[in-house]
């Protein structure tokens, strides 16, 4: 397309690489920490991380979410996407089920496969918000994990605390009809890419079978370096036992252990943030030209996605008709919702501005 139009006419908006740059307190920190020529800094270290690091991770969940995390229910992941695929080696059976609600990222179907688990979708209300009927529904005795994403990937939706207390609710129940847990497990990537003064409460703080997979991929910018993090509610069942395994499958899964360099980077730098300024005003002007373009437009309260609704039902047809303009998106029915497309607005602004007058002609 870029050879057919120019480069100049092809807006890319399929994939959620951060664009923002990383805040001063990285560079300082990478600086800082690439200087030290301690002997052996660089060799292998616990599979669980580094110990330090994992206590000043435990101090920041636990202030956060006001939740007494320790180091010894923090284990350091490669990216929420390894932590994730820790902690289902650590919880899944064969034949254990995963509960997600949907619209859902789509790898989540890989991870829960990966490790002998088969995931189940719920749909959420036109609003992307859980149906606590429809959720409880979907419990069964394979039910072992009900995996949260908020800000969500694709629709930019934030959980409120009132959301969170009934999904809890749901699972709490649940686990009494069952008579088994039922792990809440919040991929907490997101979590400070918000606007308009948006908070992201802690699943850690609404069941005690909780547990929190955080990424700093998009807060600090740094996707490639592949950092993040597993922290475990003290309260669950088996909390001590789920933190060993998640160690162990972190080494036997090949991670071994979250990059050690990287890890001493982030534990320097854990209240600094990127400026997510430009998201926002990328997202007010794809929200508007979209809006004119035809299409229902929810504005996010968090990520950097939109997740409009097509003027027509077809989503496949929508994404075609839009790629003729050379702006391309993906699919609702990649995510579980059809009749949507996904916008990842994490671009220059330059892009939005041009790919929103190109909207503004087809309208």
């Amino acid at each position: 397309m870029k050879l057919l139009l120019g480069e100049d006419a092809v807006f890319d908006f399929t994939l959620g690489n951060p664009t923002a740059a990383p805040p001063a307190e990285w560079s300082a920190a990478l600086r800082q920490v690439a200087a030290d020529a301690t002997p052996g800094v660089h060799r292998y270290v616990d599979n669980a991380g580094i110990a330090e690091v994992r206590r000043r991770v435990a101090a920041h969940v636990a202030a956060e979410s006001g939740v007494a995390v320790t180091a010894a229910h923090v284990v350091m992941s490669c990216g929420a996407a390894g932590g994730l695929n820790v902690v289902l080696k650590a919880l899944l059976d064969p034949g254990d089920e995963v509960v997600a609600l949907s619209p859902f990222f789509p790898e989540y179907e890989h991870y829960a496969d990966n490790h002998g688990g088969r995931l189940r979708l719920v749909q959420t209300d036109d609003d992307f918000q859980p149906v606590p009927d429809l959720l409880a529904a979907a419990l069964t005795p394979s039910t072992k994990v009900v995996l949260i994403n908020s800000p969500n990937n694709p629709t930019g939706v934030v959980y409120s605390p009132a959301v969170l207390g009934k999904i809890a609710a749901v699972l709490a129940d649940g686990e009494s009809r069952l008579g088994h847990p039922i792990y809440l497990v919040a991929d907490d990537v997101y979590r400070r890419i918000t606007y308009d003064g948006v908070t992201v409460p802690s699943a850690l703080a609404s069941h005690r079978n909780a547990i929190a997979v955080g990424s700093f991929s998009k807060d600090l910018s740094v996707a490639g370096e592949r950092i993040g993090y597993v922290a475990i509610s003290p309260s669950a069942d088996d909390a001590e036992a789920i933190s060993e395994a998640c160690a162990t499958a972190t080494r036997v899964l090949g991670f071994v252990n979250a990059p050690a360099l990287i890890q001493r980077v982030v534990g320097e730098c854990l209240e600094a943030c990127a400026d997510v300024s430009e998201y926002r005003r990328n997202r007010d002007v794809l929200c508007e030209a979209f809006a004119r373009a035809g299409f229902e437009v929810r504005k996010p309260a968090g990520a950097f996605y939109l997740f409009p609704k097509c003027p027509e039902p077809d989503d496949l047809a929508c994404c075609a008709a839009l790629r003729e303009k050379g702006i391309f998106v993906v699919p609702g029915s990649a995510f579980g919702r059809a009749g949507h497309v996904r916008v990842a607005y994490s671009v220059p602004h330059e892009t939005c501005l041009r790919a929103a007058a190109i909207l503004s002609r087809r309208a």
